[in-house]
């Protein structure tokens, strides 16, 4: 079964599920995945896409959000809303749960070799928000597509300091992920 960027969500969890219940073999090392960006009750209208494929000297990340909140500065009694933290966190259980605490069931940051935050291998670049709009690409080498799978990107709703422990400050969650692998033609 071949699964191409065309499919819908749906067409690619169900092509997913038989590749998990195939008794024919497939290739498991995957160079390419994604995560649908699931909103938080904050703000309902974030939808994405965020891609990783394995690439010469990393992993390219892409990002494709829209629906983000227009850039709110902050003051001495408030936390600005946007730039926005990008992060991969421990696990892809994408569940609201307490709507206070969006997402909270994907533990915190990604962070397998104990690194001080800023250095986590899971630490991207901001979200920087264009008309509701916040596209991106770039390349980390910290990590490969099959380390990550299984995991979750994660939106917050402030910018991360890449200092304070163990989060970056970078507040609430407002969208989550679960990265999937992108089985395009992976069968043998």
């Amino acid at each position: 079964m071949l699964v191409n960027n065309y499919y819908s969500r749906n067409a690619l969890q169900q092509a997913y599920a038989q590749q998990q219940t195939a008794q024919v073999p497939y290739i498991a090392n995957f160079n390419l995945a994604y995560a649908i960006l699931k909103a938080g009750p904050d703000y309902p209208s974030i939808r994405g896409l965020v891609t990783f494929a394995q690439i010469q000297g990393g992993v390219m990340v892409c990002a494709d959000v829209a629906g983000l909140p227009p850039y709110s500065p902050g003051n001495n009694s408030k936390q600005p809303v946007g730039p926005f933290g990008f992060h991969i966190h421990e696990k892809g259980h994408c569940v609201v749960g307490d709507p206070s605490k969006p997402f909270e069931e994907c533990g915190g940051h990604w962070n397998p070799t104990n690194q001080p935050h800023g250095n986590h291998a899971g630490d991207f670049p901001v979200l920087v928000v264009d008309k509701g709009w916040a596209k991106m690409c770039f390349i980390m080498s910290r990590f490969t597509v099959n380390e990550i799978l299984g995991r979750s990107v994660m939106i917050h709703e402030n910018p991360d300091d890449y200092r304070t422990q163990p989060s970056g400050n970078s507040g609430k969650r407002i969208a989550c992920g679960e990265i999937m692998p992108w089985s395009y033609g992976l069968y043998i």
